[in-house]
């Protein structure tokens, strides 16, 4: 064989690789994020009562095929400034040092990295949460509705805040529950 038909020969096989593997990341399909229809919730019982709270400012990547819905990937960034409790007064509390530390920690990161299917609308999603430095895997169970181009994804799950290095010290670590249930709903379209 000579090196030109060698040369041919090589570049045909590399076409050939390429086009597989873009066939196979072809069912990797980007959705958009609804943040107007979507919401980011927790509470937390402290000081003898519930106190809950909503992150207003966040941003979600999905990639997402419901055919395949093992590869699904997301991240969620939310700035944990942005966290409005009530009463007014936890807010301040919360993003302080003692707790989310947002001056030093501006932004609590979750990773999507599978969807089990259990069965119907039900999946269990397995995930990293990221907050002051330290990483955690979740695993929780979701309700997953696509309809057409459309999307809605619910689902809560429970983090210890003490894992977290959050108000582990002072007099919060008595007044206020380890156990933070976070909520998540989000709506999302096909990009």
């Amino acid at each position: 064989m000579d090196s030109a038909a060698a040369v041919r020969r090589v570049a045909v096989l590399l076409m050939a690789g390429l086009a597989v593997l873009t066939l196979t990341g072809a069912t990797t399909i980007p959705w958009t994020v609804d943040r107007d229809a979507s919401r980011i919730e927790l509470s937390v019982r402290a000081f003898g009562g519930a106190h809950s709270g909503r992150f207003g400012d966040w941003r979600g990547d999905i990639i997402f095929d419901p055919a395949d819905p093992d590869r699904t990937r997301a991240t969620v960034v939310v700035q944990s400034a942005s966290l409005a409790m009530s009463p007014a007064v936890a807010s301040a509390r919360a993003t302080s040092p003692a707790f989310l530390d947002a001056a030093r920690y501006p932004q609590i990161r979750f990773d999507l990295q599978s969807l089990e299917p259990l069965g119907g609308d039900r999946y269990t999603a397995r995930a990293r949460v990221t907050m002051k430095g330290v990483s955690r895997p979740v695993a929780f169970p979701v309700d997953l509705r696509v309809t057409g181009d459309r999307a809605h994804l619910a689902g809560a799950f429970v983090l210890n805040r003490a894992d977290f290095g959050i108000g582990t010290s002072g007099p919060w670590n008595r007044l206020v529950g380890r156990q933070v249930t976070v909520r998540v709903a989000l709506q999302a379209r096909r990009a």
